[in-house]
């Protein structure tokens, strides 16, 4: 059995786009041999209905805090006047599954598309019309990315992301497991450092 790292996360996680520098440069310091599965969790299903208020606010406030603990972090509160925020990730979810369809490359700028616009540059991450933006800002193919965007196809694989995720027992984003064949290890994430998430994972490798 090939051991495996599977790094799960959803592209409206605020603290995904805050581990994204760190998740860079863990991958960097991975071994060569060792394949990296990206999967997607899903934080919220398909919705409409406007956010309340108390949500809004909650989510501020955790955008607040990861600009405190980790250093660099910028968020774009003008976000919060100039969209109508929604509850919904999964839309953004299958805009990196569709884009991932044309290649492996698109699927990873997707991911930092989506969290660009919403984190940084104020523009509604819950929207196909945003997610068909990215993909033509990123040179892809319009017309195959919108097809494969409402494909029944698209939103089986989501599922089975998702059902993956719960299947692995993780529970929050960014989560990191290592797969070997001794079983299933968490990795403890260290928010702005890759050198201690590589320790854990060289040490379990060389058990």
């Amino acid at each position: 059995m090939t051991s495996t790292i599977y790094y799960f996360h959803d592209p409206m996680c605020s603290w995904c786009y805050a581990f994204r520098p760190a998740w860079k440069e863990i991958k960097k310091g991975l071994p060569t041999n060792l394949p990296v599965q990206s999967i997607l969790g899903g934080l919220a299903p398909d919705n409409t209905v406007p956010m309340p208020e108390d949500m809004k606010t909650r989510i501020q406030g955790y955008w607040r805090r990861i600009e405190e603990v980790v250093p660099g972090t910028i968020f774009n509160y003008e976000f919060w006047t100039k969209c109508t925020p929604v509850r919904s990730t999964y839309p953004a979810c299958r805009a990196i599954i569709a884009a991932e369809k044309q290649s492996s490359d698109y699927a990873e700028l997707m991911d930092e598309a989506i969290q660009d616009a919403y984190y940084r540059q104020a523009r509604n991450p819950s929207l196909s019309d945003t997610h068909i933006e990215l993909a033509l800002e990123l040179g892809m193919n319009t017309e195959k990315f919108k097809e494969d965007l409402a494909s029944a196809e698209t939103h089986e694989e989501l599922q089975r992301q998702i059902q993956l995720t719960s299947t692995m027992g993780v529970s929050g984003f960014p989560s990191l497991v290592l797969q070997t064949e001794q079983g299933r290890f968490p990795i403890q994430r260290h928010q702005t450092s890759a050198e201690p998430v590589l320790q854990q994972i060289e040490s379990i490798l060389n058990t």
